[in-house]
């Protein structure tokens, strides 16, 4: 999403004052992501609109890349124990595979029930909430405590 798409979808919004904006952001993103779940997350979308072979084909490839998990720093090359490399041409669509159903399952019944009224990603996450619905305080430990490693 570009800042002018951004600006474009604020300006839609009717502020009312009621209403409140707030930021997060995702401390540490790449290397916090789950692969193994993330992982599952790939295969069970995959399912529904694949064969099971051609899945489990694509599935396999993932993990073999996923197992390449190497970046350099200062001339010296690493492997993470844990998350994936920021370097790696996969890292972002991984990231976004894994915060899709984040969002999905813990943002959705928010926006459904009109306790969150717009909600975005765009460098961090955007969110204009509703004071007489939703406190503040409950949101934000809501967020944070969704994923162990997030």
């Amino acid at each position: 999403m570009s800042s002018a798409t951004l600006a474009q979808d604020l300006t839609k919004l009717n502020s009312i004052t009621k209403q409140r904006l707030i930021t997060m952001d995702i401390k540490d993103l790449y290397i916090n992501i789950p692969i193994t779940k993330t992982t599952d997350i790939t295969t069970t979308q995959l399912l529904k609109h694949n064969e099971p072979k051609i899945t489990t084909q694509i599935c396999k490839l993932l993990e073999t890349i996923l197992q390449q998990n190497y970046f350099i720093f200062h001339e010296q090359i690493y492997q993470l124990d844990k998350g994936i490399a920021m370097g790696l041409p996969i890292s972002g669509t991984i990231a976004e595979i894994f915060l899709q159903h984040l969002e999905h399952i813990h943002f959705k019944p928010f926006i459904e029930f009109k306790q969150i009224l717009f909600y975005t990603r765009y460098i961090d996450d955007i969110l204009i909430y509703d004071t007489e619905s939703t406190d503040q305080d409950y949101l934000i430990q809501h967020t944070n405590s969704r994923h162990t490693n997030l």
